[in-house]
């Protein structure tokens, strides 16, 4: 009995898991997907399809699974909003995103999670999750949070960013260590070492290239060895966001056990002196752009398989914001719409191979926090995909970015490759930078049978 689909995929080259070996390879072969998800691989396919979108020449790769976006909603629609952000991400080939828990108020209990859920619900243009952040005052029932429906685990902030969500006692960080059972993000830089230093900054107004001096590599070596030892002797599992120093890339590799880590395709692009120079506060985040040293020692973490996701960090902030003098400045800068197109860039200059970039990008994020179906072109799998034309050239341009901050770093910077189209759940919802359709997010499923046995 022959069964139809509702979309054919035809003549793209895949990157896909080999049946046998489940190793990443490319192929050519048609895709067919049926009510959301791929249910026929290659040829021998006995039903028709209702719509065919030739893609002869084109790779098609799942779509990017972003774990670490700040979509400021609610409290700062001048900044971006949950729409606009997945607007944004569905334009640079992401289907799923994490959404971090700093917003205003920040997102600490079941209320505030059930708020995010109903500003999500409709108009969503990707797949999303929500983070429940860490603090003093929900220590004790972070265990129950992390298990509500739509949220992908705990953050802590062990260094102070935007909002105030900063724990920085080390008896309420064990305990937070303690309780949480999923994987914990920790953004990872010593708040006290934070706070003795900012002299530096405050002494020299209008330096922003003192930025990563006040926020030094210590800053960070000290955070992230401290929550490594307290993470172990609890059998706690975490997941340390954008890495910065080649002496963390060195310490993480002693603790594979319980650590995984991210970094973003800021680390890996831009480096310092020179981007303080040419981008000005434009180059400001937390934990900041370093030195070419730890740019190449980034680089070799992600060749050598060290580096578990990379994670766009998106942190808008509104130009107004960003044209102050340092350091009333604040720290963060847009990426969801970019992380792709520069890893396939990158990929292009012989940076990195192509399965590795849907390794980083899509198959480790939907492995290492269990979510369900999503992460690769497989069978049954959701039919979240991103179709690419390798032998285009893109131009960055502010006029492009959805969202609502509308500025990039990258402005001005022309690509190899181009996103062509995004599908969400087999809907074409981006091609050729037109949004189609009506927002088709839905909150991202997770496997927790393993934890709660």
């Amino acid at each position: 009995m022959s069964q139809h689909a509702d979309l054919l995929i035809q003549g793209a080259t895949i990157i896909a898991p080999d049946p046998k070996t489940q190793a990443l390879q490319e192929q050519v072969a048609d895709v067919y997907v049926h009510e959301k998800r791929i249910v026929h691989i290659g040829g021998g396919y006995s039903g028709a399809a209702q719509k065919i979108l030739k893609a002869h020449g084109l790779f098609l790769l799942p779509g990017t699974i972003d774990t670490q976006v700040h979509f400021r909603d609610p409290g700062s629609p001048e900044k971006e909003t949950l729409m606009s952000g997945t607007r944004a991400a569905v334009y640079g080939g992401v289907t799923s995103i994490f959404d971090m828990p700093n917003t205003n108020p920040p997102t600490l209990s079941a209320i505030d999670i059930s708020d995010k859920m109903s500003r999500a619900d409709g108009k969503t243009w990707c797949n999303y999750a929500f983070y429940v952040g860490a603090s003093p005052t929900n220590a004790d029932r972070l265990s129950e949070l992390e298990k509500l429906p739509g949220v992908c685990g705990v953050k802590m902030f062990m260094g102070s960013s935007t909002g105030n969500l900063v724990v920085d006692d080390d008896d309420t960080l064990k305990k937070i260590i303690k309780n949480v059972k999923r994987r914990m993000a920790v953004h990872a830089e010593d708040n006290t070492r934070l706070t003795e230093r900012k002299k530096i900054v405050l002494e020299n107004p209008g330096h922003v290239e003192l930025h990563s001096e006040w926020r030094d590599e210590k800053t960070a070596i000290i955070a992230t060895k401290k929550l490594l030892h307290y993470a172990r002797a609890a059998n706690c599992k975490v997941h340390v966001l954008h890495i910065t120093t080649a002496e963390e890339v060195e310490i993480l590799a002693k603790f594979k056990d319980i650590a995984t880590f991210e970094i973003t395709p800021q680390h890996l692009t831009l480096f310092a002196p020179d981007c303080y120079k040419k981008l000005g506060t434009l180059a400001q985040m937390n934990p900041p752009i370093r030195e070419r040293r730890h740019y190449e020692a980034l680089w070799q973490a992600v060749t050598s398989g060290q580096v578990d996701i990379i994670g766009s960090d998106h942190a808008p902030h509104t130009l107004a914001e960003k044209n102050k003098t340092y350091p009333d400045t604040p720290s963060g800068m847009p990426g969801v719409q970019t992380i792709l197109p520069l890893m396939i860039h990158h990929y292009l200059s012989g940076k990195i191979s192509l399965a590795k970039v849907v390794e980083l990008l899509s198959r480790n994020p939907a492995k290492i926090f269990g979510i369900k179906d999503k992460g690769e072109i497989k069978k049954h799998y959701d039919a979240d995909l991103v179709l690419i034309d390798l032998k285009a050239k893109k131009e960055i341009k502010n006029s492009w970015i959805q969202s609502t901050c509308g500025w990039t770093p990258y402005d001005g910077m022309v690509l190899n490759g181009s996103i062509i189209a995004t599908l969400v759940g087999g809907e074409v919802t981006m091609r050729d930078d037109q949004i189609l359709g009506r927002p088709l997010g839905r909150p991202l499923s997770f496997d927790l049978s393993e934890l709660y046995m």
